[in-house]
């Protein structure tokens, strides 16, 4: 097979999850063989869907796509499906793989070495941590030994080491790559082609180059058509008053006026569509429980994982209103599993006073009801928070996070994970907690949107515990406590 030949070819196709949502409208674009690529676009335009329809899961409305014969194709999607949680590594890798035992076992030591996973083998899926899931879901795909492997957010959850790991494993990856990520600085490393999904026009807009790259091409190209469009509407606007002058002074000036304004409907038809901008959501702030209890929240004790062996470490930290904690430490140590503990009321070392609403953002988006739409979610936040504003407040916060038209009508497990990261944060706003638990509330969340997420939680005035791998993030963010569980 040449370099230069194409592995995959969209032609013309079009695509609908239902009459009224269009999700791919008369996409062509091509993949060569060796070409590492990002797979970009706003949250639930549709990357996701673009990968089914690759692998063959999903069949295009209209249109074809052509897939090499020889290629073999592994996707390291976002998250462990829930009726693999309950399986050991053993049992995972036989069910995504056709390798005879003593090979199977041979080639998941080799792959787990090469994702940097270090875990007992009968351990369920159900206890590894959000990093170690992550990796997992990356070994499943090398398993495969794929030709083309295609990776969705696959640093969701890993740390700064985890990150460079998988970083450096992608340079020197001899085969294909196309992956989804919103993760500009990881992007930037390794991808020399970026596949631009336009959520405005359903088209996918192909630039080679890295993400910066684009982003400069991008913002250029924008600016040349408003200067060109801004020109146009000088020249029609000057030809308009000169047509209006001309109308008015009759005869012979007439003709002079009716060409003044075929003039106008000239410039009209050379104004050119300028590139719509991902929207970003709206500025925000998340209220604090009206009743805040005085009394103090106190965190005596915490268990982590040393050695696969849980630990019980003591320790001395109020929590108080206005008052932000983050809890910090690599993958694997029990981040996600203590301040689970805590947001539940099952952990031994924290007492909470019993009047204490708490909003928990949990990084597989589990606190929310994949069967109800996200309207119904919405408003059960509004009754908990026992805020009688009703209907056209909910809405005007759903709008906020672009939750509006017919994603509001629905169901939240027919989502993206990005829009269910924006559901989660709606429902925190209107359920004004008195404490927050955050946990990788960077995750599946568009690029755009984690500034404006950043400068709410760093405003928020109520108690806070976050987690988070992404430094940048973090950083813009007031934290008054840290919590190191390796120390």
């Amino acid at each position: 097979m040449s370099n230069t030949e194409s592995i995959i070819k969209f032609d013309e196709v079009t695509f609908n999850f239902a009459h009224n949502k269009p999700i791919l409208h008369e996409v062509s674009f091509s993949v060569r063989r060796g070409m590492k690529v990002a797979l970009m676009g706003q949250n639930g335009a549709g990357k996701t869907t673009l990968f089914k329809l690759l692998t063959g899961v999903l069949k295009p409305d209209e249109g074809n796509i052509f897939v090499n014969k020889e290629l073999s194709v592994a996707t390291a999607f976002q998250v462990i499906r829930p009726e693999d949680l309950s399986l050991n590594l053993v049992e995972y890798f036989a069910k995504y793989s056709e390798l005879k035992d003593h090979e199977l076992k041979k080639k998941i030591a080799s792959v787990l070495n090469a994702v940097n996973l270090t875990v007992p083998q009968d351990k369920p899926i159900s206890g590894f941590s959000g990093g170690q899931q992550a990796r997992l879901l990356l070994a499943a795909a090398l398993i495969q030994d794929p030709d083309l492997l295609l990776l969705d957010e696959p640093t969701n959850n890993l740390d700064a080491a985890g990150i460079m790991h998988l970083t450096e494993f992608l340079i020197s990856y001899p085969k294909s790559v196309i992956v989804i990520s919103h993760d500009a600085e990881f992007l930037n490393m390794f991808t020399t082609g970026v596949l631009y999904l336009d959520s405005f026009t359903r088209k996918i807009e192909q630039y080679a180059g890295n993400y910066s790259d684009v982003l400069e091409e991008i913002t250029a190209r924008v600016e040349k058509e408003r200067r060109l469009n801004a020109l146009k509407a000088k020249e029609i606007q000057e030809n308009k008053d000169k047509a209006n002058f001309f109308a008015h002074k009759g005869g012979k000036m007439r003709k002079v006026a009716k060409k003044m304004r075929e003039k106008i409907e000239l410039y009209e038809s050379e104004k050119v569509d300028v590139r719509k901008e991902d929207k970003p959501i709206r500025n925000f702030t998340i209220p604090v429980q009206d009743d805040f209890p005085n009394d103090l929240m106190k965190i005596t004790s915490f268990e982590i994982m040393k050695d696969h062996q849980k630990v019980t470490k003591e320790c001395d930290i109020i929590l108080m209103k206005d008052r932000h904690l983050q809890i910090i430490g690599p993958n694997g140590i029990g981040k996600s599993t203590l301040i689970e503990s805590m947001a539940k009321g099952t952990n031994p070392g924290l007492k909470l006073p019993p009047t204490l609403r708490v909003g928990y953002y949990r990084q597989d988006f589990s606190t929310l009801n994949f069967d109800e739409t996200v309207r119904q979610s919405l408003n059960n936040a509004l009754v908990e928070a026992n805020d009688t504003r009703g209907e056209e407040y909910m809405r005007a916060v759903a709008s906020g996070f672009l939750l509006n038209g017919q994603i509001i009508k629905s169901r939240i497990g027919d989502l993206s994970e990005g829009q269910k990261g924006l559901v989660a944060f709606a429902r925190l706003v209107l359920l004004k907690p008195g404490l927050l638990i955050l946990d990788e509330p960077t995750n599946h969340i568009n690029f755009r949107h984690l500034p404006i997420i950043a400068k709410a939680l760093d405003q928020y005035k109520g108690a806070m515990i976050l987690v988070s791998h992404v430094d940048e993030f973090a950083w813009q963010i007031r934290i008054d406590d840290v919590l190191d569980l390796e120390h």
